[in-house]
């Protein structure tokens, strides 16, 4: 029964390059067949549809051209309200599912009262080197506000567990916003352990953008999970010395 319902694929998609392609590709070529893919493009500034323009004649494909730059999580909202499937799971447009992915954690849900599943994965250099991301079998929320483990590109969540839901207008860590806000609530979240996904790093993004990082994630859990000073301070602290573990 898990395995034939519809699965929503969401993918923002803002001025990628040629990887896109595979990225499309090993949506498309999961060996569950119910798929629709929802690509939402937030507002790119080059064109790209020379990429795609195959993938957007299929019947399960959906595309969709914000009129401006809003942000990740405004475009996967607008997915989230456009699609329909039980399920809904997430990938950016560079990275790359396994083609058993979703096969793998839809039985997840068949055998444990979860909802929502995340699984390990490789972090991909362009040299090609690779890092696998190993997770725990399971994340409560305190244990996620500590270590921030949960790859977007990795996660599938029932919705007829969690009802409707969206992910915070905030700039940086939305998607973890999000997790944690269904955590909250008391659902379930179940980690498999074997790397489904290949997370592509671009080079230096990580030593420029890791201040900008750090800010925003404090601003996270003051903002959209209420902590107070103290509270965020424990937290984050312990956030930040599992980001260099996961680095190192």
């Amino acid at each position: 029964m898990f395995l034939s319902e519809r699965v929503s694929v969401i993918m923002p998609i803002f001025n990628p390059d040629c990887t896109i392609v595979d990225s499309i590709k090993s949506v498309l070529e999961q060996s569950v067949s119910n798929i629709e893919l929802h690509l939402i493009d937030d507002g790119s500034t080059i064109e790209y549809i020379h990429y795609i323009e195959n993938f957007l004649k299929l019947d399960n494909v959906y595309f969709t051209r914000l009129n401006k730059n809003a942000g990740p999580a405004y475009a996967r909202n607008f997915g989230l309200e456009k699609s329909t499937g039980r399920y809904v799971a997430f990938i950016d447009c560079d990275d790359i599912w396994k083609q058993e992915k979703l096969a793998i954690q839809l039985s997840c849900f068949e055998k444990k009262q979860t909802a929502l599943s995340f699984s390990e994965y490789y972090m991909v250099k362009s040299t090609g080197v690779k890092k696998h991301v190993q997770v725990p079998v399971s994340l409560t929320y305190k244990k996620l506000l500590k270590n921030t483990i949960i790859g977007c590109s990795t996660v599938v969540v029932d919705r007829k567990k969690t009802g409707p839901f969206l992910m915070p207008l905030i700039q940086g860590g939305e998607d973890t916003a999000t997790w944690l806000n269904l955590l909250r609530k008391g659902y379930e979240a179940e980690g498999t352990q074997q790397a489904l996904v290949y997370y592509r790093i671009k080079e230096n993004s990580f030593s420029k953008n890791k201040w900008k990082m750090l800010i925003r994630t404090w601003r996270m859990y003051r903002k959209t999970q209420q902590l107070s000073l103290v509270q965020t301070s424990y937290y984050f602290c312990h956030y930040v010395v599992n980001a260099i573990k996961k680095r190192i």
